[in-house]
């Protein structure tokens, strides 16, 4: 019997750098058994202990560190340090966790792994942290897919373009085929538009109550502090898909225009941010949300409504159920939901590894990148297709292997 039939008797999974718990919610969702976990935020170790089956441990994570033998190891590293939503820095210390997780798997030796981040992962500095992940798994025997893939094409109700990076320990693990065709993006792929239609923002919010003006709200989080009266004239005069490039000068923050023209580095060349005030928006309600953000309750107004989303929307916009407590204060629930992987996509990858687990599989092929897919766009920025050219030629792939529009 071969070592995934062995681990497909009882199919495992240790989470790393755990968060609210998405990957492992899903992953249970999907017949899995949540062996361990571990973060270093208490906040999220109390929810994670609140919301998914299995030990969970609040400590640093270390490569040293010991977790038990699982079918599969999943996580997904702190991305502060090379996330388009703040300021990056080479030479931030959460940038190391990304080794830290590939020491991790290479040692234990799961049957598989999954690795979730910020597209900006890509481009950090000039493709090393790619670099950091792909080459100790490829030296310890991991066949690996690598790609940045959007959440509303698997059903998500959000545009939320992440890099998943699926290993499977001497065999080709299962990618997950898109499910549904996206819109409201600039470059959504129209070759996938006889999919389902991807949800959206009224479909996933639309039927809940009128927010409480205090906790808890029912359900739970699912409440708005009175605006002042300024707060509530400015989101007022936007429409929706309006956003905060549209105010009347009047509305805007002194340090606007200082901001609002910082470029995204490794978007595409014409997207521009300008972080806090600039991410303001009214969310359209016949469109997927742009990308939940830990910000996104004090940024993201309500489609209709003249008020900011409330925790339990954005949850939803994540894909947690109601059911799903969130521990913490009103910040760290915000961070954690924004922060974490929607449970349905963790689902959708958790259901194909199950079936490659269950299959008898070659075990004796050597590691190797099997796949790079640049971009969900029909372009890609320069610093994009600079590190993807590294990429094919440190790791030998073919035109077939490495995937540009």
């Amino acid at each position: 019997m071969s070592a995934g039939i062995r681990a497909a008797a009882h199919l495992t999974v240790v989470d790393l750098f755990a968060g609210a718990g998405g990957l492992s919610f899903g992953f249970r969702k999907a017949g899995f058994r949540n062996l361990w976990a571990v973060d270093h935020c208490a906040a999220a170790v109390e929810t994670f202990r609140r919301n998914v089956a299995g030990k969970v441990a609040c400590a640093d994570i270390q490569a040293n560190i010991q977790c038990p033998p699982a079918a599969i190891i999943v996580g997904g590293p702190p991305c502060q340090g090379f996330s388009s939503a703040g300021r990056r820095k080479a030479d931030d210390p959460r940038n190391a966790c990304v080794s830290v997780f590939a020491q991790i798997v290479a040692r234990t030796k799961p049957v598989a792994f999954v690795f979730e981040n910020v597209e900006g992962f890509l481009t950090c500095e000039q493709g090393q942290r790619v670099r950091e992940l792909l080459e100790p798994l490829i030296a310890a025997g991991y066949r690996i897919h690598l790609r940045k893939v959007n959440a509303a094409n698997f059903g998500v109700p959000q545009n939320r373009k992440r890099v998943l990076a699926i290993g499977g320990l001497g065999f080709d693990p299962t990618f997950p085929q898109p499910t549904h065709w996206t819109f409201g993006v600039p470059g959504a792929r129209s070759a996938l538009s006889g999919l389902a239609r991807a949800s959206t923002v009224a479909e996933a919010i639309g039927n809940l109550p009128d927010p409480a003006e205090r906790p808890p709200g029912n359900p739970a989080d699912h409440w708005c502090s009175p605006l002042s009266e300024r707060r509530w004239g400015m989101l007022k005069t936007l429409e929706p898909g309006q956003t905060m490039r549209d105010l009347a000068q009047a509305y805007r923050h002194p340090s606007y225009q200082r901001r609002a023209r910082r470029r995204v580095r490794d978007g595409m060349p014409t997207a521009r941010r300008g972080g806090a005030p600039a991410g303001l928006r009214r969310l359209r309600p016949d469109e997927p949300s742009k990308a939940i953000t830990g910000g996104a309750g004090s940024e993201f107004i309500h489609p209709s409504a003249d008020r900011f989303l409330t925790l339990r929307e954005c949850a939803r916009l994540q894909t947690f159920p109601d059911e799903f407590v969130f521990c913490g204060t009103k910040t760290e629930k915000s961070l954690l939901i924004g922060n974490a992987m929607p449970p349905l996509w963790a689902e959708a990858i958790a259901r194909g590894l199950a079936r490659d687990l269950q299959r008898d599989r070659n075990m004796a092929q050597s590691g190797v990148l099997l796949s790079f897919m640049a971009g969900v766009s029909k372009g890609v920025s320069p610093a994009l297709r600079r590190v993807a050219g590294m990429i094919a030629s440190n790791f030998q792939l073919s035109t077939q292997q490495l995937g540009l529009f």
